[in-house]
Parts: structure tokens; sequence; C-alpha cells
């Protein structure tokens, strides 16, 4: 049994001065039960908390550490910079650096413009593609996550083209009253609501591999279907890739299925660890941004020295494709080793996986969208998450959250993983 005391007394004190004890609410545990433990040190594919408790990580601080923790290259560019400067407000070179290795990796952006969140790039995405179109209806996807922002905080309401509800107190009525809320991997819902709306849908906006719900992968043609249909009807595709960006390849997801969308956003694996976000797309849309345009978007911290130069030492590592390589082979064996165990127990689970990501379900259906993925049993996945955390593998604390694999796992990290996957599975 592990020992959790320094870990839980953090914690109390925590619940003293912030929110729910936690800064970010999955981090709260409240999804699995049980409290939080309080990390303290992380290097490569390994993660100390308060207690000296050893985990293998599956997190990776929610997928940017694709290098895994703390890599040398990362930490000896972050303290070079910040003895030039943490801050300036003004341009810098390594936003151009960094705007240069974005665009020439992801082929549907000419140009792209630097922010401090995934939240932030999807927000300003919306704006932007409502001030391009001179429309207002977005589409979402149930499952797709696209950070806190007003109007994407929506649920589906009683029918597949019921404009959205707030699904989040503080969010009025009004906000989210332009946002239509589809199921995901379903073609005709989406050809009535363009039916019903054709003149009024500035875009769609979606990941392309939702990874907020646990993760679901498109069907064969879907990601096709939407491109069709936006061009048809003069409304933007935007793929929300803070995820999937730079994760599932050097041109993220709409280049592993040979998309070209509108509009992109980014986070997460760009920042190198650093809070960060990024979105861009065809020229003659972001031209529409201010300076140049009349879309107002700025922040003070935007192009920070520190986050472009994590950034620009993890994507100037990805350039040569050995890392990605190394993810797809470990993310076959860590799944296929996942499955033997499930078997081998005797339970239940759909596998998905697709790169360095995954998520087990624990259920007998298969999943496609956030209908289908809402079918798994959370009550084991509970127990199987404090299982695998007893035996020093840490997953992420909720059934809806996607795993990630870094360049830093090997395959003794996987035969461990895939050890400890089996005891739990048989204790289920």
């Amino acid at each position: 049994m592990r020992s959790c005391q320094k870990s839980q007394s953090l914690f109390n004190q925590a619940l003293k001065w912030i929110p729910g004890g936690v800064n970010s609410p999955v981090r709260a545990f409240r999804a699995v039960g049980g409290d939080p433990f309080f990390a303290v040190r992380a290097n490569g594919a390994t993660i100390w908390d308060a207690d000296n408790n050893e985990y293998i990580d599956y997190v990776g601080t929610w997928g940017p550490a694709i290098l895994g923790h703390a890599p040398q290259v990362v930490v000896d560019a972050v303290k070079n910079a910040a003895e030039a400067g943490t801050s300036f407000g003004i341009p810098n070179p390594l936003e151009v650096r960094m705007a240069e290795l974005v665009v020439n990796a992801v082929p549907s952006l000419e140009k792209v413009r630097m922010c401090n969140s995934g939240t932030e790039a999807t927000m300003s995405a919306i704006r932007l593609a409502r001030g391009f179109t001179s429309r207002k209806k977005i589409i979402k996807f149930e499952g797709c996550y696209h950070g806190h922002v007003d109007s994407l905080l929506v649920k589906a309401g009683s029918g597949a083209l019921t404009l959205g509800q707030p699904d989040s107190a503080g969010v009025p009525d009004e906000f989210t009253s332009q946002t239509i809320v589809l199921p995901f991997n379903d073609e005709e819902v989406i050809r009535s609501a363009f039916d019903k709306y054709a003149s009024e849908i500035a875009g769609i906006i979606l990941e392309p591999v939702p990874a907020n719900a646990g993760l679901y992968l498109p069907v064969d043609g879907y990601l096709e279907f939407l491109r069709d249909i936006t061009l048809k009807n003069d409304s933007l595709l935007i793929f929300d890739e803070v995820m999937t960006g730079f994760r599932l390849g050097l041109s993220g997801a709409q280049g592993r299925f040979g998309i070209v969308p509108d509009l992109s956003c980014f986070g997460k694996v760009i920042g190198g660890g650093l809070p960060v976000g990024a979105f861009g797309g065809r020229r003659e849309i972001m031209d529409c941004l201010a300076p140049d345009g009349s879309v107002y978007q700025a922040g003070t911290l935007s192009g920070n020295p520190l986050a472009m130069s994590a950034g620009i030492a993890v994507l100037e590592s990805l350039l040569d494709g050995e890392v990605y390589s190394k993810l797809e082979e470990l993310g076959q064996e860590l799944s296929a080793g996942i499955l033997n165990a499930a078997k081998l127990s005797g339970v239940s689970v759909q596998l998905q996986n697709i790169g360095s990501m995954s998520c087990c379900y624990f259920t007998e259906s298969p999943v496609r969208n956030m209908n289908d993925a809402m079918k798994s049993d959370r009550e084991k996945f509970a127990k199987y998450f404090h299982g695998m955390l007893e035996s020093g593998v840490y997953l992420a604390p909720s059934q809806f959250e996607a795993g990630f694999i870094s360049a830093a796992h090997n395959k003794e990290d996987i035969d461990k993983t895939v050890s400890a996957a089996l005891k739990v599975m048989k204790q289920l």
C-alpha cells in the first residue's frame, strides 16, 4: 500500500485556498474517487509524488510531454531564453522561428498566430470564422471539448438539431444559442443541419480524433464528408488539433488522414510543457485578424520567449521522424498487451488507439461517439485506475480522457504496465 501522508496533507491545505483543492477539475480525482497525489518531480517517463512514490506516467502533463518529462534539450532552451529575458511584450526572433516551423510542418497553414492556451486558440478561431464568413452559427460535436469557451460549453439537448443549452453555470443561454451540437460520426444529422441552416453556418469545429471523451476514431470517409459539405456550403472546417497536433505525426491528424481544413488550432506539444496555443490557416482568412483586418485578437504573453524556446526545441527534435516511429511501435505494443491482459482476465474492453494515444473502455460495444463512450462501466474503470496506481502506473483519472506515450517510454515500461494490467484486471 502506497504511503500518501504528505500528498494528503498538501491536499487538505489546498482545499483551504483553492476551489476543490485543484486548479483544473479533473485533477481532483472526483471521477474515480479518492484524493489526488501531489507531484514534486518528473523525468523521462517517470513521475514522483510528495511521498516519493514512483509512477510510470501515461498522462504526460495531458499531452505536451511527447519527448518525456524535462528533456535536456528543452531544459537547456528554457534556461538560455530566461537568461535573455522572460517576457518582452514586443516581437522577438523566437516567434518567427516557431511560426516557420509550424507552417512548414502543416500543409493547410499559410499563416499562424500564437496565443497562450488551447482555449484561446479555439475561441479565436471561432471568432475569426464568424468574422470571415459574416455568419453566426457553429456546429460542434458531442464529446469534442474545445476548452472552456462560453459558446462551446454546450450539451446536445433533446434533439439532434437542438440549439445548445449551456453545460456550465455562469454561461447565459444567449452565448450558446448559435451553437449546434451533433453526434460524432453521423453524416445524416450534418446534412439535416445544413438543410435547415446552410446560409447561417460559419463553420464546423471538431477534434479530428476526439480525445476528451476517452478516444474514438472517425469512421472511414467521415472527415472527407465534413470537408466536402463545408466547401459546398461556403462554411469553414476547423480542426482542433490541440491534442493531436504534432503528436500523431508532424502534420497532425490532418496529415495522417489527408484532410485540408480551413483553420487549425494547436497547443500542448508546441509549448514543450509551457503554456501555449496557436491557430492558423489560409492566408485570406488569417489576414482578417487585426491589425490587418477587423477581427480583434490579442495577448500580453503571446509568443512568450520561454514558451517559444521550449516549443522550438521540441519541434526541431521531431523533424527527422524517428520519435514518431518509436511512438507508433510502443503504442501498438502497449495496446496489444492490454488487450491480451483483458482477454486472459475475461474482462470486456474496447481498446481504442492511434499512434501514441489510447483509451481503454470497459464495455462490450464498439465506441464511435459520446453515446457509445457513456456505456462504459465507470465503476470498473475506477477500480482499474486505483489498482494501476497502486502498481506504480499513473493513468488519467477519468474514463473519458486519453492516455499518452512519450519517446522516453521504453519496452521495460510497457512490459511493467502490461503485467500490472493483467494483475489488476484479474481482480476486477
